[in-house]
């Protein structure tokens, strides 16, 4: 058994972010939309989505934190623009047991959005502890531990183009350098950039 496996690769991804900023555009009814990217997971998405949306959206991000035994959300960094009456997008990269959505959304709605919508990168429904609606998915994913476009390890291979999931995850957290070479295909760790 490979330890890693490309789930999605970086030519699908791109492809199904372009069809995603259409099916947002074509939702909200003008353009004063603000997009709220929760970080820092979701920054590559969020960066590669408002390129497929108008100039005229609002771009903010939010951070939030996660701490003690039962899991309590609070925000690190906030958004900086009032949301009172206006369309809000959430992007996330990845909706899981559907809690961290569902705190953002009472937050959200509690500042008088008129409207809230959730595009989410990525969607572990078997995970899923809450009911909570996400209103534009990229792709449904299985239950294994997801490395690349943002997801990391421990702060690592966030800027992997694709995503990958690690098939045998104790041998990989014993040694997180062995994706080094499948990730980057060298062991330096350091990946170099084709022009574009």
């Amino acid at each position: 058994m490979n330890t890693f496996q490309q789930v999605i690769d970086e030519d699908v991804l791109q492809r199904r972010i372009a069809e995603m900023g259409e099916e947002i555009m074509n939702s909200f009814p003008d353009d004063d939309v603000v997009v709220v990217g929760i970080l820092k997971a979701g920054l590559f998405f969020m960066k590669d989505l408002l390129d497929q949306l108008p100039l005229t959206y609002t771009s903010e991000f939010m951070s939030l934190t996660r701490f003690g035994h039962d899991g309590r959300v609070s925000v690190a960094m906030d958004v900086s623009v009032p949301l009172e009456g206006r369309d809000v997008l959430l992007v996330l990269d990845l909706v899981d047991t559907g809690l961290t959505l569902a705190t953002i959304k009472r937050m959200m709605d509690a500042r008088g959005a008129r409207s809230l919508k959730t595009a989410a990168l990525l969607d572990k429904v078997p995970r899923r502890i809450v009911d909570v609606n996400v209103d534009f998915r990229g792709f449904e994913v299985g239950d294994e531990y997801l490395l690349g476009y943002g997801l990391d390890y421990e702060g690592r291979f966030r800027n992997v183009p694709s995503v990958w999931a690690v098939m045998d995850f104790p041998t990989f957290a014993e040694n997180p350098r062995a994706f080094d070479d499948v990730a980057y295909g060298s062991g330096s760790g350091v990946r170099t950039p084709e022009p574009r």
